[in-house]
């Protein structure tokens, strides 16, 4: 199987009130193309930074960052928006909508960005798959949480990208917009052939990835 994902050594040291702190202490892994994988851990022990720095929102202190062939960590600021653009979608847990866009358009920002011509019609089409066709023109303000949750599934999604990651995507929805938004997120997967790398802390959720890592104090345990 081809590894899309790729991680040698990789730690993060951050600067804090109290001085220097080590986030993650040597991550190795790798990931296959298609493969689901679930990172699980408690509070604290690294799971949200090491997905930031697979998708190169967070740049590793030392070690090496490889998506589909690219080294992340040779890449500057916009070479590394360019790539992500083109190849990752993200989620996260608090939806991240521009509060003045509709949701239509909030969907069609990252093909607008990259140029593409049919932006809406393609970002319409991602807003009915997810079941919010009928919402399109709603801002974020006038959409409930599930509803939100899906807008960004369908803007993380619309691009077609290879690689899906997802930082703790049900973690401020109730249990059956949660159960909702994760049988999405598998769907867009299927739909998209997409690989997809989740942080969560819900064991049932979990249980769907093919694989299933732990981290504590910032090591895969």
């Amino acid at each position: 199987m081809t590894t899309v994902l790729d991680l040698q050594d990789v730690h993060l040291r951050l600067n804090g009130n109290a001085g220097a702190v080590d986030i993650l202490r040597g991550i190795s892994l790798a990931v296959t193309a298609g493969e689901s994988l679930a990172l699980i851990g408690p509070s604290g022990s690294g799971k949200s930074s090491l997905l930031m720095v697979m998708a190169g929102l967070e740049r590793a202190t030392s070690g090496r960052v490889s998506a589909l062939g690219q080294d992340l960590t040779r890449l500057d600021e916009d070479a590394l928006a360019r790539f992500r653009r083109g190849n990752m979608g993200v989620v996260f847990q608090s939806f991240h909508l521009i509060p003045t866009l509709t949701a239509l358009e909030n969907v069609a920002v990252p093909l607008e960005i990259a140029g593409e011509a049919d932006a809406f019609a393609r970002a319409r089409t991602e807003l009915g798959r997810v079941g919010l066709g009928a919402r399109a023109g709603h801002y974020p303000s006038q959409l409930s949480g599930g509803e939100q949750q899906r807008v960004a599934l369908a803007r993380a999604s619309v691009s077609r990208p290879k690689l899906l990651l997802a930082d703790e995507p049900t973690g401020n929805l109730d249990a059956a917009n949660g159960a909702a938004i994760m049988d999405l997120l598998f769907d867009l997967r299927d739909a998209h052939g997409a690989t997809l790398v989740m942080v969560t802390h819900a064991p049932d959720l979990a249980a769907r990835c093919d694989r299933v890592l732990k981290l504590a104090d910032g090591l895969l345990a």
